[in-house]
C-alpha cells in the first residue's frame, strides 16, 4: 500500500511454533476419534496445511468456501457457502479449521451448517481470534494468537486477493 510500511505483528517463527504446539495438542485430544479436518477456503488453506502436517491422528480433509468479505477490510454480515463440503461428514468429529474469528458470524453459520449434517462433534480451530469484534457468541476451540481490532494479512490472509504468500502476519502503518 503506498505510503505505507509493514508492520511485522507475529513473524514466520512464532506461527511455526504455534501451528506445531497445536499440532501435538489436537493429535492427543483427537486421539481414537474419527477426525475430519474442514478448511474454510481461501484464507485458512496455508495455515490448515501446515497443521495437519502436526496433526498425528488419522485424518479425513475437506475443504469448504464461504463468502462475507469480498474485497472489503470488513465482513459484510451475511455468509453465502460458495462451495459446500465434498464428502458425507455423518460420525465425524469436525474440526472446522480457518484464518480468523473475528464477529464470528462465519464461523457460528458453518458450526451450525457442519452439526446439521450430522457430525458427532464439531470443534473449531483458528490461527487469530479478534474477540473485540465480536457479534456472535462463540469462542474458538483452539487458538494459535488473539490479536488485537487491527486489520491484518499474511500468511492466508488477503487484501484484494493479494499477500496469501506472505509468510508472517502483518498490518500497515504510516512511513
Amino acid at each position: 500500500m503506498e505510503g505505507k510500511k509493514e508492520n511485522i505483528l507475529i513473524s514466520k517463527e512464532e506461527i511455526e511454533k504455534k501451528v506445531a504446539e497445536l499440532g501435538s495438542r489436537i493429535s492427543k485430544e483427537y486421539e481414537g476419534k474419527n477426525l475430519y479436518v474442514l478448511s474454510l477456503l481461501r484464507g485458512s488453506f496455508i495455515f490448515a496445511a501446515d497443521l495437519v502436517r502436526h496433526i498425528t491422528v488419522p485424518t479425513k480433509i475437506g475443504f469448504m468456501t464461504t463468502s462475507s468479505y469480498g474485497h472489503s477490510e470488513v465482513s459484510t454480515g451475511s455468509v453465502k457457502i460458495v462451495n459446500d463440503i465434498p464428502d458425507n461428514i455423518e460420525g465425524f468429529d469436525v474440526l472446522i479449521v480457518d484464518d480468523i474469528v473475528d464477529t464470528g458470524i462465519t464461523m457460528d453459520f458453518v458450526v451450525n451448517h457442519v452439526k446439521s449434517l450430522g457430525a458427532s462433534s464439531v470443534n473449531c480451530c483458528v490461527l487469530l481470534d479478534k474477540p473485540e469484534r465480536r457479534k456472535v457468541d462463540i469462542t474458538p476451540n483452539y487458538c494459535c494468537f488473539q490479536i488485537p481490532d487491527v486489520f491484518v494479512v499474511g500468511y492466508g490472509l488477503n487484501y484484494g486477493d493479494y499477500y496469501r504468500n506472505v509468510p508472517y502476519i502483518f498490518n500497515w502503518e504510516e512511513k
